[in-house]
């Protein structure tokens, strides 16, 4: 039988053909080969977890001993809300017009680097995403790289690396690292990671850990969502803002006049029409609204404001809201009123105080204290 060119050509590259194939599958036999084997080889000598003794050095934080608080809702315990509205601990979502609630942060400055490490990926609010690394890498490798992971939808996600010298630290430049933890938030005070979100950040990790080598361990999803679920269930229920209002007793109070009266106060007032009463640390104890636009010149109604979650009991961001309530009301004649404009006796506002306290006692009951780390990742 005579073979022509044309056939020639079509054994070739048939042979050609098979033999990618062939390749490509040996090769993917060969990265699962090494992969079982990077997952079930526990005894290899690792020169950089060794101690100066010769024994292999432990980590110091272990993310796994972090007890989660049992409650009457699944993973989180959640009480009955705090009702009421205005003069009382608002519904979730209230805010009057200008009354954005502003976030209360604490500086990181001077704290220690675990301390740090475990407030980024906190086991009790975030989905653990363990890295393992093919091989030591230094911090400036890494971060590039970890970059790009830092937001799905709207959970932050974060990284910290276990150090030669045995903590667990946020990544860095110049310190190397032999393991990798990462961490999603599980819910924000919006909502809770859901499935599409989740999805998005397995395919991103994954290409993440391929860039910088590294095997992840992906936790299962129906117990991740089941977990975000409860932690938002929990989240809304604590999601409570607390308010007062000033009704001036006479004609609307010009906005130029009442800021100086703000000043005096101590209130931070913004050029975009925000007010808020400092902590002396950084952060915000209230806010301020005047219920009106930028545009307008006069108010008769000004609103204080209480992100309860977001403020430390020790801080009394309750008693100090009534306390600058009060002072303005004598500088301004104006009356403290509830939302149906009745006015609010000291009795009241002291039974108000005292639910506060019971708010504050459950939240530190569940291991989220109002005006924590948690809390404000939480509630920010």
């Amino acid at each position: 039988m005579i073979i022509t060119d044309f056939q020639m050509s079509l054994i070739a590259g048939g042979v050609v053909f098979v033999t990618g194939v062939y390749s490509y599958n040996k090769w993917q036999e060969y990265k699962v080969k090494k992969r079982v084997e990077r997952a079930f080889d526990g005894q290899h000598d690792d020169v950089l977890m060794r101690s100066d003794d010769g024994v292999r050095a432990e980590p110091r934080f272990h993310l796994d001993e972090v007890p989660m608080p049992d409650g009457g809702s699944g993973a989180y315990g959640v009480p009955e809300h705090l009702g009421g509205h205005v003069g009382d601990v608002a519904a979730p979502g209230f805010a009057p017009d200008e009354a954005a609630v502003l976030p209360v942060r604490s500086a990181d400055a001077g704290v220690p680097v675990e301390e740090l490490a475990t407030s980024l990926v906190d086991p009790l609010i975030d989905c653990l995403l363990p890295l393992e690394l093919e091989a030591p890498a230094r911090g400036e490798k890494l971060l590039p790289a970890l970059q790009k992971l830092r937001f799905v939808g709207n959970k932050p996600v974060h990284f910290i690396g276990l150090a030669v010298s045995g903590d667990w630290e946020p990544v860095r430049h110049g310190v190397v690292y032999t393991r990798l933890q990462g961490g999603v938030q599980l819910a924000s005070r919006s909502t809770a990671l859901n499935e599409l979100e989740y999805s998005e950040l397995v395919s991103r990790l994954r290409s993440v850990s391929d860039e910088i080598g590294a095997e992840p361990q992906i936790p299962d999803m129906i117990e991740v969502m089941q977990d975000a679920r409860n932690l938002h269930r929990f989240v809304a229920n604590h999601d409570a803002q607390l308010g007062v209002n000033l009704a001036s007793n006479g004609a609307p109070w010009n906005i130029a006049t009442l800021l100086g009266a703000l000043e005096k106060l101590g209130f931070d007032v913004r050029p975009d029409g925000r007010y808020a009463m400092p902590d002396g640390e950084g952060g915000h104890l209230f806010s301020l609204s005047t219920n009106v636009t930028l545009a307008e010149e006069t108010t008769a109604r000004l609103t204080l404001l209480l992100d309860v979650p977001c403020v430390a009991p020790a801080r009394d961001g309750f008693g100090s809201m009534i306390a600058c309530a009060k002072n303005l009301m004598a500088r301004l004649d104006a009356t403290i009123v509830d939302d149906a404009n009745q006015p609010l006796a000291d009795e009241t506002l002291a039974n108000i105080a005292g639910q506060v306290k019971e708010f504050y006692d459950d939240m530190a009951a569940s291991d989220i204290p109002a005006g924590s780390t948690r809390a404000l990742r939480l509630f920010s």
